[in-house]
């Protein structure tokens, strides 16, 4: 994208708020890349207005601005409301017979204009707040465990690859800096069809077994993966003294699961509910879609057969730098107040 030179081309309000920046202790670096103009530039803005304390735009030439102050406010503010209004839905909100017709084009320079601009939302899932406040709570009880502590762990999940491209793209307009913000996020859930559903496990001395689950998992089919997978690959890896990870599914908390639990006296970690971004297991789930970007299967054991030949590909140096991120994790979750983090 092409950056102004000098602040000649910038127009008040963008000098404005790059002066409120500077107060607020923003560099000329962060400015610069919100706004999409130059270090010098953002240093002429600061600099006129240490000398004249005031913002001084020159009068120029030009086809005058559409819009009034009145105008461009509703249009910030309608955007604010509801990052997810497009330009055209704004366009239809803040056009009046009483005030000068509107482009779409000029509502979305003027959204620019006020670094509001179209983004990709991340997907997190909706945490309520009682899940936020457990999540901090364990955030901080293992904020100093390192990869020796977690040695003796199995962390495990499920996750749905589909067969045929992407689940869509949705966009939010949203200000630089604010891409884990609660606000611009979409929430998801899962859903079947046109799918591979996997389970996986791993620890920190080998990648686990993957394996496929047939439809929908009930809690007879988890049993069979915990009985004639999980635990004798734990066995094998770790001994008997492994601690097994799950998050608070309803078919991994059912009454026939916890008695299995029980007989074969597995101790389980204690795990916050909605919290996806303290499971380090997450992570490998990307790195399968990142690898199998692009390419298609026909069928879901095509697609398994894919995803079991990649998810033992990936090398163990992956694994520990996963579990020395644990108390990166930990800590973002605690900033965050237990909403989503960059995790």
């Amino acid at each position: 994208m092409a950056r102004s030179s000098g602040n000649k081309n910038l127009s008040k309000d963008v000098q404005e708020a790059i002066v409120r920046g500077r107060i607020n202790g923003m560099t000329n670096k962060q400015l610069a890349q919100q706004f999409q103009v130059t270090v010098q530039a953002v240093g002429q803005v600061w600099k006129r207005y240490m000398i004249n304390k005031q913002v001084v735009v020159a009068p120029h030439p030009g086809r005058p601005v559409s819009t009034t102050r009145n105008m461009d406010r509703n249009i910030v503010r309608f955007s604010r409301e509801d990052p997810r209004r497009n330009s055209t839905d704004i366009f239809k909100a803040v056009n009046s017979p009483y005030e000068p017709a509107l482009s779409r084009r000029t509502v979305r320079r003027r959204l620019n204009a006020h670094g509001l601009f179209g983004r990709r939302p991340v997907k997190k899932p909706f945490i309520s707040k009682k899940n936020q406040t457990a999540s901090v709570a364990w955030a901080k009880a293992h904020l100093n465990w390192g990869r020796k502590e977690w040695a003796k762990h199995v962390w495990s999940d499920e996750s749905k690859f589909n067969l045929f491209g992407s689940e869509g793209t949705k966009w939010v307009r949203r200000p630089i800096g604010t891409r884990y913000s609660p606000k611009y996020q979409v929430a998801t859930v899962k859903h079947g069809g046109g799918n591979c559903m996997v389970w996986g496990c791993f620890s920190e001395t080998a990648m686990g077994p993957l394996r496929r689950v047939n439809e929908i998992m009930d809690r007879y089919q988890y049993e069979d993966i915990l009985e004639n997978t999980m635990r004798p690959w734990a066995l094998r890896n770790i001994g008997r003294a492994f601690v097994f990870q799950q998050d608070n599914d309803p078919k991994h908390t059912s009454l026939h699961v916890r008695s299995w639990f029980q007989r074969r006296r597995v101790v389980i970690l204690d795990w916050p509910s909605q919290s996806p971004d303290l499971n380090p297991i997450e992570h490998l789930w990307k790195e399968l879609e990142r690898q199998l970007a692009g390419v298609r299967a026909s069928n879901a054991d095509e697609k398994f057969a894919q995803l079991e030949a990649a998810w033992k590909a990936i090398p163990l140096s992956v694994v520990h730098s996963l579990l020395d991120s644990m108390p990166r994790r930990c800590q973002a979750v605690i900033d965050a107040k237990g909403f989503a983090t960059k995790y």
